[in-house]
């Protein structure tokens, strides 16, 4: 199903200063964040909170703002917005996926914001009592919002790290907004928590289709298309190799042991979660095979 959202808002004529970034603490932490705010393209930002990144985009009809984070981190942003676009209104909030570290905090802009999301998000959100604003729009394929001239299309491309991450993704700017599922140059998250391998790799070659120059993950630098095509690569050798052993009638230890990764070695989080990520592989595998 297509979801299709169009705002039509009288034109503000302020000049708006450009956003400056705040000073960061020297260490990051829950008590003393890091929070910054840069730009990616044209109109639009992206949001740091210590390891999480978020987007947002100003128009002249308002702002449409992604992920919050949490509450605290929200609660900055929303300030932040006031500050350097005191004209400009809250009018989207679109999650990306419904864990808590992305999602959480959802009410801060739910006074101004229509509050967006994949229908399979909003079930979790609710079912499972997110700290968050509740989805008021929902779609199953694609939604465009369109506010102030500027478009963004939200994208499903099928079950991945979650069973409702989507893509946004910005035509004019050639800009695509992804979280946790693509990573830049890096592993994946520990064992492939709430996961769906097979599917995972079929995304990802969704997302190689579509047009887009530049890459924001929800973690990490940004990147682009070439990124999505080394992770899918990444993903297909890690199955690959883990899959073999599991049909040879190796155990777990057996096949951390033969599974090689090395050629990854530089790839952000490989020290900490390469293992993980067979373990991982190796429990999925196991669980979607059948054996003699």
């Amino acid at each position: 199903m297509k979801r299709y959202i169009a705002t039509a808002l009288a034109l503000m004529l302020a000049t708006i200063a450009m956003p400056v970034a705040a000073q960061a603490p020297v260490t990051p932490s829950a008590q003393n964040p890091v929070r910054e705010i840069s730009k990616v393209a044209g109109d639009i930002y992206r949001f740091r909170n210590n390891n999480h990144y978020s987007i947002f985009v100003v128009t002249v009809a308002g702002i449409i703002v992604t992920d919050p984070i949490n509450a605290a981190a929200a609660t900055w942003l929303k300030g932040e917005l006031a500050r350097n676009w005191p004209n400009r209104t809250v009018k989207f909030l679109a999650y990306s996926h419904d864990h808590a570290d992305h999602s959480s905090g959802g009410e801060v802009f739910a006074d101004t914001a229509t509050v967006v999301s994949h229908q399979n998000a909003k079930e979790v959100i609710v079912g499972e009592k997110r700290p968050t604003a509740v989805p008021q729009v929902t779609f199953t394929d694609q939604l465009t919002i369109e506010l102030g001239g500027t478009v963004m299309e939200l994208n499903y491309v099928g079950r991945n790290h979650s069973n409702n991450s989507v893509v946004m993704r910005f035509p004019k700017e050639k800009v695509a907004f992804a979280v946790d599922f693509i990573p830049v140059n890096a592993v994946s998250f520990r064992d492939f928590p709430d996961a769906y391998i097979d599917e995972w790799i079929d995304s990802l070659r969704r997302v190689e289709a579509m047009e887009f120059d530049i890459l924001a993950p929800g973690h990490g630098p940004l990147g682009s298309k070439a990124d999505v095509m080394a992770f899918r690569g990444y993903l297909e050798d890690l199955r690959a190799q883990v899959l073999a052993a599991a049909r040879a009638g190796k155990s777990l230890d057996e096949t951390k042991k033969s599974v090689d990764l090395s050629k990854y070695k530089d790839w952000g989080g490989y020290e900490q979660m390469g293992q993980l990520n067979i373990e991982g592989m190796y429990r999925l595998v196991q669980a979607n095979r059948r054996g003699n």
